[in-house]
């Protein structure tokens, strides 16, 4: 049973669908969440309208914050009692159940993954473990099944991706070795072409060949020789086919794993240079995740070298100089990417927590305005423009940032703890020492041991 397309749909549900793409666009999550629900009843293997339904379940449950963290451990108990069995219609309406209540529920998004795969529904299954993976994205079992779920779509290259991160993580997994070794055997045998009758019989026993060798590799991945070796083939590959970007990034990870970053920096920029690489983001994020990586090496080189001669000037100007440039390094890429995507507010951010660092507050303080528009680091954002704001000795400013986000949040757990933190010590650097030790009082009677809160109190007292 093959996942539905819209265009498949009657033509009644087809206008639904569009309606409720209207509907989304003009903020009306209502409208969408019921015309999307009955949609699915009537075809529940249509993935574009599954997906419609998570956006405006998403957003709905962004505007209901407070209701979803008492409703959060309702879905979980939910999860545990609705039980379903084996039966994989009723798996899929438990599953939308708990997805209804908290679509970022990870134990929901499995059961959706399951049920759908059980349901013949193998394009929807992967999807909803690409969800589970984007809500908990080290969890190997999710990834290992999400690989798996790859291999059944014909998405080998997906697949390969999922067992390198898994090897990343474990380079001994032998289940990720499996699913790697798998995923190049469908890789090589669909580009093998043996149902084309074009190709010549000695040019198909060669490809026969590159299978074997790479299904032995797989089995042996971990040993540095194997990884040398399997480079030089696909450098080989490369001379013949110079424009397939899967040869490169075959030899780019080989050099990773060999932590031979300066190789591996020289091959992404060929691949980059290439007609189909230049479009390829991923390849620019990979440049610069090494490149960074480098630096950090160089950093960390030198300054355990200047733990064993601290007295060496002439090293601790080198560290200086390196620090520096991975300073601007990140710098430089964070406004790039800005330039590019402006409504980026995450990525406004980092921008912003760059120029904190090197203490240009002009600078990072309009960014944090603008990241301030991302709930996810809202929080994170008011705080670092509150330091920047108390660096320009703005305290007034600083102060009403702080409190509005005092305000926000309602459980005294760390993050807030920081808030009260910031604001306490607002309070002080602007003379109003009682103010000032009243909210150290709230973080003291909650964890004494955090930060110097402690030490402030017993001072006070000592003084009184």
């Amino acid at each position: 049973m093959p996942d539905v397309t819209v265009s498949s749909l009657d033509s009644r549900l087809q206008k639904q669908v569009e309606n409720a793409q209207t509907a989304l666009q003009r903020g009306n999550l209502d409208y969408v969440l019921d015309v999307a629900a009955q949609v699915l009843k009537a075809a529940p293997g249509c993935l574009p309208v599954r997906k419609l339904l998570r956006t405006a379940q998403l957003k709905h449950h962004q505007s209901k914050s407070k209701f979803g963290a008492k409703f959060g451990s309702v879905t979980q108990a939910g999860f545990l009692s609705f039980g379903g069995g084996k039966e994989p219609a009723k798996m899929l309406e438990n599953a939308e159940k708990l997805l209804g209540g908290d679509p970022t529920s990870v134990p929901a998004l499995k059961l959706l993954a399951e049920a759908t795969g059980a349901l013949g529904y193998p394009e929807t299954s992967a999807w909803a473990l690409e969800c589970a993976m984007e809500a908990k994205p080290n969890d190997t079992e999710i990834m290992l099944k999400l690989g798996e779920a790859y291999l059944v779509i014909k998405k080998p290259k997906d697949a390969l991706r999922i067992a390198d991160m898994l090897l990343k993580i474990n380079s001994n997994d032998g289940k990720a070795l499996d699913l790697s070794r798998r995923a190049s055997i469908v890789e090589t045998t669909e580009k093998g072409n043996w149902d084309d009758q074009k190709g010549s019989f000695r040019d198909k026993l060669k490809d026969e060949a590159a299978v074997v060798s790479m299904e032995q590799a797989s089995k042996v991945m971990t040993s540095e020789e194997m990884t040398v070796r399997l480079i030089d083939e696909a450098k080989g590959r490369h001379q013949q086919q110079p424009e397939n970007l899967d040869h490169i990034r075959a030899i780019v990870d080989g050099y990773r794993n060999l932590k031979n970053l300066p190789d591996a920096i020289v091959w992404i920029r060929k691949a980059r240079a290439l007609p189909n690489g230049k479009a390829d983001v991923s390849l620019e994020k990979t440049e610069t995740d090494m490149q960074i990586a480098l630096l950090e090496g160089e950093v960390k080189e030198l300054e355990t070298s200047l733990v064993a001669t601290p007295a060496d000037s002439a090293l601790q100007a080198q560290l200086e100089k390196a620090r520096a440039g991975l300073a601007n390094f990140r710098l430089t890429d964070a406004k790039n990417y800005i330039e590019r995507y402006p409504n980026d507010f995450e990525g406004r951010f980092t921008l912003a927590n760059l120029y904190l660092g090197l203490k240009d507050y002009a600078n990072a303080i309009p960014n944090f305005q603008q990241a301030k528009k991302s709930p996810k680091v809202r929080i994170q954002a008011i705080i670092g423009m509150a330091r920047a704001f108390k660096a320009r000795k703005m305290y007034d400013l600083a102060l009403a940032e702080l409190q509005n986000a005092k305000t926000e949040l309602t459980t005294l757990d760390d993050l807030k703890k920081e808030v009260v933190y910031e604001l306490a010590d607002c309070y002080e650097k602007m003379g109003k020492k009682e103010e000032a030790i009243n909210e150290y009082k709230i973080i003291y009677a909650d964890d004494m041991a955090y930060r110097d809160v402690s030490a402030k109190i017993d001072a006070f007292y000592a003084s009184q």
